[in-house]
């Protein structure tokens, strides 16, 4: 026997392919086995894997090694791609795959109306079944992505795993991210898994493709692959499980931040083996989400200069104001009371004072706005408080915080505050509320925070779905935390129990700011 049975391919094809495709070494060899005519063809195979793993570039970049392969000789081996995605129904990816065959082949008079499985069958019959090929001849067809094929007939995974059976000559390889069991509805496939990339691989490719090739001022080449290397591994800590799970998201963050990460090198205040100061003077970029997909969330900064133009044209405004009268300068009351900033009209003072599209103001929708400021009130007022801060049954209006000062003694004589003086409540940390009590904080000033709610009819004023619906938001980005109750701590039971305790998860000055951008000072909610 001249020629052995069971042939892989040349050895210098597997290392080309690794280097390309580093980490991947094992899913080339396992891919190449089964496709390469000489080795151990089958007739179906299932690569599948997550986003991001190289499941098809790995295929294509295989596909065309092999064909150059085997071009040498006599041509074994053709292929095509065709991608589900760029195909709208069943029937564009009939037509599209007879295209691409029929070009592959360069052959003429292919059919250019495609209705079903069997007229596709029939046409790729004629091209590959009973044509005259050289022995172990082998067409591969592709199909990236079926599992997403839009208006797809619900035989057309296990019509396609048939090809083979009719035509010997043709090997369908499917790529989807997670096949069901038994969904091609045949005997034995092949299923050749690509799993995510580890930390260290994931450190591993970025050191091999995008490895700083110039070094920083002051350091040599080898002190800036190493500062690199340490730079990817936090990078990955820092933003692998939250937001960059992919290869191309992780590479385009690395590459973003490593100019931020060493500007103070560039400066001269920190030198690169004090990896530890860098990561601290570089934690405002790591939490800022602008540099992770500027497509989606897109900072809108204002200069200093327009900053300073406007606290200027304040101070003007101000001192253009008439001067009170001495009568009313004198009166502490009245003092006090010009101080304080109107709630409302500061929203709209001056309109080039906006917030970023980073707030939470322009993030969530109102009614997830209103929660967490109810959240607020709950985590930082006494319950006892909260009949006459929120009913209306006594007053005829809701009194905020008038007469609740605590710096009033039990004689009424304020004397008795510089003896008993306390930290403010918005200081201190958030206290655990039930659910309850924030729904029914929210029902009652809904209606004098929200105007545009009593407008509605008093049947459609109810609990509705949009309500759980963003407390399910304001939890899931941890705006909201579950301290106690049912679901608390990975605990079973319904996390939108009404008797669970809970705590807000915001600070004071984020509030305030989310108040602001709806017209409510919350401090005048606040019973200190």
């Amino acid at each position: 026997m001249g020629d052995s049975l069971f042939q892989l391919p040349d050895e210098l094809l597997f290392t080309t392919l690794s280097q390309t495709f580093p980490c991947r070494d094992a899913q080339i060899r396992a891919v190449a086995t089964l496709l390469h005519p000489h080795a151990a063809p089958c007739r179906n195979l299932v690569i599948h894997g997550t986003e991001a793993t190289g499941k098809s570039a790995i295929t294509a970049a295989l596909l065309q090694a092999l064909q150059d392969d085997t071009e040498k000789d006599e041509p074994l081996l053709r292929y095509v791609i065709i991608n589900s995605i760029e195909c709208i129904t069943a029937r564009h990816l009939y037509e599209s795959t007879i295209a691409k065959v029929a070009e592959a082949l360069q052959w003429q008079g292919g059919a250019t109306r495609c209705d079903s499985i069997s007229q596709m069958v029939v046409d790729l019959s004629k091209m590959l079944k009973y044509p005259s090929y050289p022995d172990h001849f082998c067409f591969v067809l592709v199909f990236d992505g079926i599992d997403r094929q839009r208006e797809a007939p619900i035989t057309l995974l296990p019509a396609l795993a048939r090809l083979s059976e009719i035509i010997p000559r043709i090997t369908s390889v499917f790529i989807v991210t997670s096949p069901p069991a038994s969904f091609l509805r045949t005997s034995f496939v092949p299923c050749i898994e690509f799993p995510n990339y580890t930390k260290n691989e994931f450190v591993t490719i970025l050191n091999t493709t995008s490895l700083p090739t110039t070094p920083l001022p002051t350091t040599t080449i080898q002190e800036t692959r190493e500062l690199w290397n340490r730079f990817t591994g936090a990078v990955h800590d820092a933003l692998a499980r939250a937001a960059s799970r992919t290869l191309p998201a992780l590479q385009h963050a690395c590459t973003s931040l490593w100019p931020r990460f060493t500007a103070p090198i560039l400066a001269g205040t920190h030198a690169p083996r004090e990896f530890s100061k860098l990561m601290v003077a570089a934690r405002v970029h790591f939490q800022d989400e602008s540099l992770l997909d500027p497509g989606i969330v897109a900072v809108r900064s204002y200069s200093s200069s327009s900053t300073t133009t406007t606290q200027a044209q304040a101070k003007d405004n101000t001192a253009a104001l008439p001067s009170a009268p001495p009568s009313q300068a004198n009166t502490p009351r009245k003092a006090h009371s010009t101080t304080t900033t109107p709630s409302k009209p500061k929203a709209t003072a001056n309109p080039l004072v906006s917030a970023t599209t980073t707030d939470l103001s322009t993030l969530l929708p109102p009614t997830a706005r209103l929660l967490l400021l109810a959240s607020y009130l709950a985590s930082h007022n006494p319950t006892r408080h909260d009949l006459v801060l929120f009913s209306t049954f006594h007053h005829g209006r809701r009194r905020r915080r008038g007469g609740l000062s605590v710096g009033m003694g039990r004689g009424g004589h304020r004397g008795a505050q510089s003896k008993h003086r306390k930290i403010a409540r918005k200081l201190l940390g958030a206290h655990a509320f039930v659910l309850e009590r924030m729904l029914a904080i929210f029902m009652a000033v809904r209606g004098e925070w929200d105007p545009k709610w009593l407008d509605q009819d008093s049947n459609s004023r109810e609990m509705d779905a949009d309500i759980e619906m963003a407390i399910a938001t304001l939890a899931s980005l941890r705006l909201l935390v579950k301290v106690g109750g049912a679901g608390a701590g990975g605990m079973a039971g319904d996390p939108m129990d009404r008797g669970g305790k809970w705590r807000c998860n915001v600070g004071w000055e984020v509030i305030r700011g989310l108040g602001r951008s709806m017209g409510v000072e919350v401090e005048e909610w606040l019973v200190e």
